[in-house]
């Protein structure tokens, strides 16, 4: 047989090969067997010289596989493809990604049949990821092109190579081959899951998948997104990383990829459970992904700097010598036109407080700067990015040297001052607390121009003690305990720390009672201005604080004017203090006012028809 295969004239050749791959299906079992043999060793012996005729062969050879029954046929046909993917890989695999979707059992064998030697399969897998990156991954239908609804439909060439991933990595012996591809295959299939996320199927793939699979058909499921986490997991279990895949498996990260909501959370935990788990990996790649931090996909960007957010959260990325790589990839996606990824840089700069807080006053200037750049990102008055910018600073304000911190301390608590009355709790709760942290590192050292700021945030703390919002009531009765010291009146520091001790029972009354004598005896020159900001909450939206105003102005009964204390002067004019917007003037004033706007009318209270009324 060798000898016919050596001198057989290439015209002939593939004429023979035709003739016995008709013969894989005869009934005669030893007939079938004898054709295997002879088409075995002319591939063997002949097959380079057939290159052009490599898809006519593996389509023929899928429509054998699905007429014949012999159990011998399919080794023999997965063979036979092994045996051609030798010398022509890119053909057979270009062929092979031709088969319809959803793939059949016979081709998921084809596809198997090439992982079974580690070279071999290392080119293999390394064409699907081209392939699954050289196309665009999704097309805009014309109702998103006309403003309507938004339409995405996934491409085939990347949702076959995806698919085939899966069907090469499901064979033991490909474990070679993944970890030595293990960065590359982790970045492309992680921003193809990140790039598909509620995507949808062609047209025609979606009616096969309601009507459901036939027997033959592989019951994976074909969803874009869907598909790619499936071939994501399976490659960290074909490389050795099962702690990672549990870890996801627990906590639900899988599912969380899946979702327009919760992809974002989903490559947090990805991140945690690699940091933890998988940290050698992660220099190789990080390298891989950094070509990916400025992809033209808008869902690209922000799934690779959830990834590297959460890396800091670690102290792996000092371990690893990663830090200042991350630093370095964070910062440059300040300024990025998607405010998703402009939040998530700030947080990740701010977990550099709990993954590497020792560094915290090494790069001070650098994430005092980006977080207080901030607070003052876009005209969006409840932007997500200032929200971002307000956690990020209450963690790291105490790990900060204070001079670093002295320069801006002034314009943050300018800033933050207009979102105590913010419609939205969350804005609310964490402006408020930040204020609290601001006077905590200021303890012993408070200068005049911030002791401004704390008698003016004075009432509002007060008042929003009955804010509806449990949270925010606790972030009060901290930022009040915090104010204290920095007043420098200790009846007043002790009555905080008596009566609003997280877990405590508050008697409201009797502890604006107590407040409010202390406020007359010591700061009796600005009772005139702690009045004049309740008169805006006797109008807000929120039931109790409306009540608790009036309250507050009758505890105001006039008293002999004692020798006060100390008394803070007042601010310099705002025109002086940079970065004072108009919202900042009503705060400095010492009223509520919006976040992007100045102090609302009289008539109207704080609260979500009051202080956030637009300009």
């Amino acid at each position: 047989m060798r000898i016919i295969a050596k001198r057989l004239p290439p015209d002939q050749l593939i004429s023979l090969l035709l003739t016995m791959f008709e013969a894989l299906g005869d009934p005669e079992k030893n007939c079938s067997r004898a054709a295997t043999v002879m088409i075995n060793c002319l591939l063997q012996e002949r097959g380079g010289v057939l290159q052009e005729k490599v898809p006519e062969i593996v389509s023929v050879l899928r429509s054998k596989l699905q007429e014949a029954q012999g159990e011998h046929v399919l080794p023999a046909a997965q063979h036979s493809v092994y045996l051609l993917a030798t010398q022509h890989c890119a053909a057979v695999v270009s062929s092979l990604l031709g088969s319809p979707l959803p793939l059949d059992s016979h081709t998921c064998m084809l596809w198997r049949a090439l992982a079974v030697e580690p070279r071999l399969a290392a080119q293999v897998l390394g064409l699907l990821l081209e392939k699954m990156s050289r196309d665009v991954p999704f097309k805009e239908s014309r109702a998103f092109l006309l403003g309507r609804t938004p339409d995405r439909v996934a491409t085939l060439l990347p949702l076959s190579a995806t698919c085939a991933l899966f069907e090469v990595m499901s064979t033991p012996a490909v474990g070679p081959a993944v970890l030595e591809l293990y960065p590359q295959l982790f970045v492309v299939l992680l921003l193809r899951v990140s790039c598909t996320v509620g995507v949808q199927l062609p047209r025609n793939l979606q009616a096969q998948e309601r009507r459901g699979a036939s027997p033959a058909l592989a019951t994976r499921n074909l969803e874009p997104c869907s598909s790619a986490v499936d071939t994501l997991r399976s490659m960290l279990l074909r490389s050795g990383s099962e702690d990672v895949v549990q870890r996801m498996d627990l906590e639900g990260g899988w599912e969380l990829l899946r979702t327009s909501a919760g992809h974002e959370e989903g490559a947090t935990r990805l991140a945690r459970a690699m940091a933890e788990h998988a940290g050698p990996r992660l220099p190789l790649v990080l390298k891989t992904l950094a070509c990916a931090h400025s992809s033209a996909y808008e869902n690209q960007r922000v799934t690779t700097t959830a990834f590297l957010a959460e890396l800091l959260n670690s102290n792996v990325a000092n371990d690893l010598m990663l830090l200042d790589s991350l630093l370095e990839s964070l910062a440059a996606r300040q300024k990025d036109t998607c405010a998703s990824v402009r939040r998530l840089v700030l947080r990740g700069l701010a977990n550099l407080a709990s993954g590497c807080p020792d560094k915290v006053r090494t790069h001070g200037p650098q994430l005092l700067t980006a977080m207080i750049g901030g607070l003052d990102d876009g005209d969006n008055p409840h932007s997500p990015v200032a929200l971002e910018a307000m956690l990020g600073l209450a963690r790291l304000v105490h790990l900060v040297e204070s001079w670093d911190l002295r320069s801006g301390l002034l314009h943050v608590a300018i800033r933050i001052r207009p979102f105590f009355d913010s419609e939205k709790m969350e804005f609310r709760t964490a402006s408020i607390r930040l204020f609290g942290h601001l006077n905590k590192v200021c303890h012993g050292d408070c200068e005049d121009v911030f002791l401004d700021q704390v008698v003016g945030g004075l009432a509002p703390l007060l008042l929003h003690l009955q804010d509806p919002q449990a949270t925010v009531a606790s972030a009060c009765r901290f930022a009040l305990r915090m104010c204290g010291p920095n007043l420098a009146c200790e009846e007043l520091s002790a009555a905080f720390q008596k009566h609003l001790q997280e877990g405590r029972a508050l008697h409201f009354g009797e502890f604006l009672n107590t407040t409010c004598k202390h406020l007359m005896h010591h700061f009796p020159d600005l009772l005139g201005r702690l009045l004049t900001t309740c008169l805006f909450y006797f109008k807000s939206s929120w039931e109790n604080v409306r009540a608790a105003a009036p309250l507050f102005t009758g505890e105001h009964h006039p008293l002999p004017r004692p020798h006060a204390t100390r008394q803070p002067r007042l601010m310099p004019p705002l025109h002086r203090v940079p970065g004072a917007t108009l919202g900042a003037q009503a705060a400095a004033a010492g009223g509520p006012g919006p976040a992007h706007c100045g102090a609302p009318d009289p008539a109207e209270g704080p609260g979500p028809r009051g202080a956030d009324k637009g300009c």
